[in-house]
C-alpha cells in the first residue's frame, strides 16, 4: 500500500518513513503541502498522514484539496493537542488524529487500523439497485428514474452516496461541495438538502433515503 506523508520536520519523517516501510508500506515523502498535492493527483494512496503545521499551506487545508480528487482516508499530525483543533481535524473528515511526540509503532498501528475501517466500509454498504451514479456523467439514477438535479443537489446526493450510512456534518457537505464559496452559510446545506428531497419524493412518495441526524448533519440509509 502507498502512503503519502507530508512533514516538513526531517527527523519525524524518517522515523515514520521507516516504520512504515519496516512493516510493508510504500512512502512518499513530501516537505510541502505543494509537493504533496503534485504527488497525489500523479498517483494514487491508500492514506495520507498530514502534519498540520506545513510552511505553505496547514494540514488542514491540505485535507481539503486532497478531498476534492478522492475520499482518502487521513491522519493528522500535530504538535498541539487543543480540543478545538481535534474537533475541526474531525469535522474534516479526518479518520484519526495523533499528537508528537508519538510512538511510530503505534502510528503504524493506527494507519493499519483505517485502511482496515476504509476497506471495510464497502463491505458494509452493500450495493444497492435503488441509486446509479454515473460519476463520469455527473448524473444519479434513482428506482429506475434519472434525477434532474442542480449543480449542489447532484454534489449532496454523490457526497453521501460515497458512504451510505455514514453521517457527514453540515461541515464536511459544505466543504465537499460548496469548497471555497465562503459566501454560502450552514443553512444552506438544509435547504439544498430540502429541494433534493422533493425530488427524491416525486420519484417514490413513501420513502425518505435521507435521514436528519439532529445536532449532526445527514446520512444516506443504507
Amino acid at each position: 500500500m502507498h502512503v503519502l506523508l507530508a512533514e516538513d520536520e526531517t527527523a519525524i519523517a524518517d522515523t515514520v518513513a521507516y516504520a512504515l516501510r519496516a512493516d510493508g508500506f510504500e512512502v512518499r515523502h513530501c516537505l510541502t503541502a505543494g509537493d504533496a498535492l503534485r504527488a497525489h493527483r500523479a498517483s494514487p494512496f491508500a492514506l495520507a498522514i498530514l502534519d498540520v503545521g506545513l510552511p505553505d499551506l496547514d494540514g488542514f487545508a491540505l485535507c481539503r484539496e486532497l478531498r476534492r480528487d478522492a475520499d482518502l482516508p487521513v491522519i493528522f499530525l500535530t504538535a498541539h493537542a487543543a480540543e478545538a483543533e481535534r474537533v475541526l481535524g474531525f469535522e474534516l473528515g479526518a479518520d484519526d488524529y495523533v499528537t508528537k511526540p508519538f510512538s511510530p509503532r503505534e502510528l503504524v498501528a493506527r494507519v493499519r487500523a483505517v485502511l482496515r475501517r476504509a476497506q471495510a466500509a464497502p463491505a458494509a454498504a452493500a450495493p444497492d439497485a435503488t441509486f446509479e451514479h454515473d460519476a463520469e456523467g455527473h448524473r444519479i439514477r434513482y428506482r429506475s428514474a434519472w434525477l434532474d438535479l442542480t449543480r449542489y443537489e447532484y454534489g449532496l446526493l454523490a457526497a453521501l452516496l460515497q458512504r451510505p450510512g455514514a453521517v457527514l456534518t453540515r461541515a464536511q457537505l459544505m466543504d465537499r461541495v460548496w469548497g471555497d464559496a465562503l459566501e454560502s452559510g450552514d443553512r444552506t446545506v438544509d435547504t439544498h438538502i430540502k429541494t433534493l428531497r422533493a425530488k427524491l419524493h416525486a420519484v417514490t412518495p413513501d420513502d425518505d433515503p435521507i435521514r436528519t441526524h439532529r445536532g449532526l448533519g445527514y446520512s444516506l440509509a443504507p
